[in-house]
């Protein structure tokens, strides 16, 4: 990823905005999008904070048990069961 380091003045017009920002040139035109990191991580899909616990994933993985091979799975949908 590249990286363009701000001054002061565009720093202080983007803090604190809570949504996706066009960054445009003189024409209007824009040029690119400026994410907050944490809209970012969403938009990728990376949890900003781990939704269980190490206990609670031992506990479910041991209720129930490692699940179904790939291959059976994949077959199933190919199926359509």
């Amino acid at each position: 990823m590249s990286k363009v380091i701000l001054d002061a003045a565009t720093r202080a017009k983007l803090s604190g905005l809570g949504q996706p920002v066009q960054l445009c040139d003189e024409s209007g035109a824009v040029i690119a999008y400026a994410l907050s990191p944490a809209a970012l991580d969403r938009l990728m899909g990376i949890p900003i904070e781990e939704p269980f616990t190490e206990e609670e994933l031992r506990e479910a993985f041991d209720q129930t048990g490692p699940g179904r091979p790939l291959e059976d799975i994949l077959r199933d949908l190919r199926e359509g069961r």
